[in-house]
């Protein structure tokens, strides 16, 4: 568990399953393009559950960790970050991030994620974390150069939206610092 000011980023638990939820339907619209996963696999609270259940059994495989950062004082799930595509072998990740609309733009993301990051690094001991992001979502962009990464290139169609539009995604990378 790591804090910061007000908010707390832990790992999300199967017994989170109400509140995680309410943060993916409050986002729904917003997530639905780049987070076709979650958006179709939390359609109500049974697929979520059985979601939650499977990305539990990702974490316990080494192959997946998804945190949440709550806010302590309303207890609110302000946003979701998760490691995935992980490869030990070298060893590295993606990390992956969404914010609740109502925390969006107030820097706290910006916090969590250079807290979060230096974390996994000492943590797990990656050598590499990297995110990727569509041209048109600058909010990740700026989080990404705030927290130390630096573009690495663009992936021409490297991504499927949900309604199947193919897209190009800027790579990020952060290496480990000796």
């Amino acid at each position: 568990m790591l804090t910061f000011d007000n908010y707390t980023i832990r790992p999300l638990e199967v017994t989170d399953l109400e509140p995680y939820f309410a943060l993916v339907e409050r986002n729904r619209k917003r997530l639905e393009d780049f987070f076709t996963g979650t958006v179709s696999r939390t359609q109500d609270l049974e697929a979520t559950k059985v979601f939650l259940e499977e990305i539990d059994q990702k974490r316990k495989d080494k192959q997946y960790y998804p945190f949440i950062v709550t806010n302590n004082t309303t207890g609110d799930f302000m946003a979701f970050i998760d490691l995935k595509n992980v490869d030990w072998s070298i060893p590295k990740t993606e990390i992956g991030c969404y914010t609740d609309a109502q925390y969006a733009g107030k820097g706290i993301t910006t916090k969590a994620m250079q807290l979060f990051v230096d974390h996994c690094f000492e943590h797990y001991g990656f050598k590499k974390i990297f995110l990727r992001t569509h041209h048109s979502n600058k909010p990740a962009q700026t989080i990404a150069e705030k927290c130390g990464f630096e573009i690495e290139g663009t992936i021409r169609m490297d991504y499927k939206t949900t309604s199947g539009e193919l897209v190009d995604l800027i790579y990020y990378g952060r290496l480990l610092k000796d």
